[in-house]
């Protein structure tokens, strides 16, 4: 199944964009995740582990990051389910960005996901830390 989710905030598309690359901010901003074990900055290749709030560790590897395009591409592993998420950062006019999020995976797994992501991203354009401190 695929499905795409969007938020739009304040924050400008290069702040929201640094958020992505600083593997250390996603707790900030992604409710869900608990720490990243990782490199500092996303590159393709990568290969690390984000530490949820409550489950298993979900091993990731980064397929793609485009800076200038301010896209990236990553494939996450949970046991024997697999995901593929798919994210992009754009500038909002006339302020502001707006971020949109392609997941595609089970069924089941993408319906749960799919608010989860939506709230993350909603922090992730925030103009403020990201939603919580740390």
């Amino acid at each position: 199944m695929k499905r795409t989710v969007r938020a739009v905030g304040a924050a400008s598309a290069e702040r929201v964009w640094q958020r992505y690359v600083r593997t250390a901010c996603w707790p900030t901003w992604a409710p869900q995740i608990r720490a990243v074990e990782a490199e500092a900055e996303l590159r393709a290749g990568m290969r690390g582990r984000v530490v949820p709030l409550v489950g298993p560790g979900v091993d990731f590897v980064v397929e793609a990051v485009d800076h200038e395009a301010r896209t990236w591409c990553w494939r996450v592993r949970v046991g024997p389910v697999r995901m593929r998420l798919w994210h992009a950062v754009r500038d909002r006019a006339p302020s502001g960005a707006e971020t949109e999020l392609r997941i595609e995976g089970p069924a089941a797994v993408v319906v749960v996901y799919a608010p989860l992501a939506r709230l993350a991203l909603r922090r992730l354009v925030s103009p403020g830390d990201g939603g919580r401190a740390r």
